[in-house]
């Protein structure tokens, strides 16, 4: 019955793509019976493409893991109806006798980035395994028209694979598929900011919404940050490597991505999909059924847009102690529609910063909580507005301090002597115990315990009797292990009152109830910030 149920929902599948077909697709004449793939436009007339076909004059050196010729770039001519005319080897300086495939240009084409076997300075480079490893190069052109200072990128490994290079429209970005730490499955789509000098900021993963247990590759990113790649993972697929698409933000996927359809995909790998520029026509590659040989370049018209992208919107926040305004890296925020439905969780980061993608013209609820902190919630109505960035901070109440007249304390309850007494009752012990637990769970802080009494009485004597009372609290708390350094105790009397019952006030006896209180300030808050 299951296997029955699948084999109807992908005919289903099937059925709901094939209704809408939104290109026209052909299999170009330049194909081989070898793997031909990965085109790039080079310029308005020209595209660069991977192939292993066998070429006259060259050692043509077979690869033994398809037992076909290693491959290299190609450059040729586009004929108006899309085919390719003189191919030729793109560069002799940029093809080895090893692999390379896969290049994005910047915009003044005087830089190219091109995936290659590890092999640097006629240098073989293999892994623990033995496998040579796909990395990211870069080359310039020099006054000539010859590709020279040929480099690895800094952020390869002789661990890992990166490859399949597309840079953003402004030439700050470049996304590779790699299957560095951190990724989530087989191979991952990552991204890396490219600094004004130069340099490189650190690879950064596009998420889940992109990525999944199994294999992302061949990414290409649009002038309008619409990013396609390949994946074997998504739970809508016709088979192997499908085409999929989603927008880019702030270094995520917007939203999880969707199938093109039907006939870009196939039951076969469908992959390395690129459009000309401002134009709806491009390339994609396939092996499916029907081709010329291995993989195989199809030439694609674009009929109807399919790519309906919702209107999206984020919102970002940090988490903060309500009283210290500290931040709590840890917390676990939630989001809940605007039936309570939970749709998403997040821990905040390092620097107890969170973000998640909404919906346009919706209600959402969003939670914070922590270990010994009261549970804080916002709501948030979003408006019609794309792309809008929208910023929401939480506040969490400790249940361990607070802040009062503006002095950081433990938090507990009152602890009460007997009538003119200093000793340390059973119901005061449970309290002081609180006082000492926080101390040995946060133990660079240190405090300040005061004893305050009510107006009542001479001064002089509530003085002494506070101060006895200081001492008493003190030394129980030592003699729990705290080390006496780490605690001061003071005792003010009646000096300190926190309301208007003085001498010769009639008050109620619940009001100079407040004034009779025991207080353990932090001298040193500032540790807490980093213990938490």
């Amino acid at each position: 019955m299951k296997k029955l149920a699948s084999i109807l929902i992908l005919l289903l599948f099937y059925s709901t793509y094939s209704q809408n077909k939104n290109y026209t697709i052909k299999n170009i004449e330049a194909n081989t019976k070898y793997s031909d793939f990965g085109v790039t436009f080079y310029g308005t007339t020209e595209a660069i493409y991977a192939s292993s076909k066998k070429v006259k004059g060259s050692r043509n050196r077979k690869w033994s893991t398809n037992n076909q010729p290693y491959l290299d770039l190609y450059k040729a001519m586009i004929t108006p109806s899309g085919e390719f005319i003189n191919s030729e080897f793109f560069s002799k300086e940029v093809n080895s006798k090893m692999h390379e495939s896969n290049v994005s240009f910047t915009k003044d084409m005087k830089t190219v980035y091109f995936s290659r076997d590890n092999y640097t300075n006629n240098r073989i480079k293999k892994d623990a395994k033995g496998w040579v490893l796909i990395q990211l190069y870069k080359a310039d052109i020099d006054s000539v028209g010859n590709w020279t200072n040929i480099v690895k990128l800094p952020f390869n490994s002789d661990y890992f694979d990166c490859g399949h290079p597309s840079l953003n429209a402004t030439d700050t970005q470049l996304f590779f598929t790699s299957n560095r730490p951190g990724t989530y499955g087989l191979t991952d789509i990552w991204g890396v900011d490219i600094n004004k000098n130069g340099t490189y900021g650190e690879p950064f993963n596009l998420g889940p919404n992109v990525n999944t247990v199994k294999s992302e590759m061949f990414p290409y990113i649009d002038h309008d940050d619409i990013l396609y790649f390949s994946s074997d993972g998504m739970q809508e697929n016709f088979g192997g490597l499908d085409i999929y698409f989603t927008k880019i933000k702030n270094k995520i996927g917007v939203e999880k991505a969707s199938n093109l359809g039907l006939p870009l995909n196939s039951s076969k790998d469908d992959f390395a999909l690129v459009f000309k520029n401002n134009e709806k026509t491009g390339y994609f590659s396939s092996n499916r059924d029907g081709g010329k040989g291995d993989d195989d370049i199809y030439y694609f018209e674009e009929i109807s847009n399919p790519i309906v992208l919702k209107c999206k919107q984020i919102v970002k926040g940090v988490v903060k102690d309500k009283d210290t305004q500290q931040l709590l890296p840890g917390a676990l925020v939630t989001l809940f529609d605007s039936k309570g439905i939970k749709l998403d969780s997040i821990v905040a980061d390092e620097r107890a910063v969170f973000n998640f993608t909404l919906d346009c013209d919706a209600s959402y609820k969003i939670t914070g909580k922590k270990e010994n902190y009261t549970v804080d919630e916002k709501i948030i109505v979003t408006n019609n507005k794309t792309d809008l960035e929208l910023g929401l901070d939480l506040f969490l109440t400790s249940d361990e301090f607070a802040l009062v007249r503006g002095k950081l304390m433990i938090k507990i309850n009152p602890i009460y002597f007997d009538l003119d007494k200093f000793y340390i009752r059973p119901d005061a012990q449970i309290e002081l115990q609180k006082v000492v637990s926080v101390m040995k769970k946060y133990p660079k802080v240190k405090i300040s315990l005061g004893s305050h009494t009510d107006s009542r009485g001479s001064d002089a004597y509530n003085l002494t009797l506070s101060n006895k009372r200081a001492i008493s609290s003190k030394n129980w708390i030592v003699s729990q292990g705290i080390d006496v350094s780490r605690i001061t105790a003071k005792g003010f009397g009646e000096t300190e009152l926190v309301n208007t019952c003085s001498n010769g006030i009639n008050c109620t006896s619940e009001e100079h109830q407040e004034n009779r209180r025991t207080e353990f300030v932090i001298v040193n808050p500032e540790v807490l910030n980093k213990q938490k």
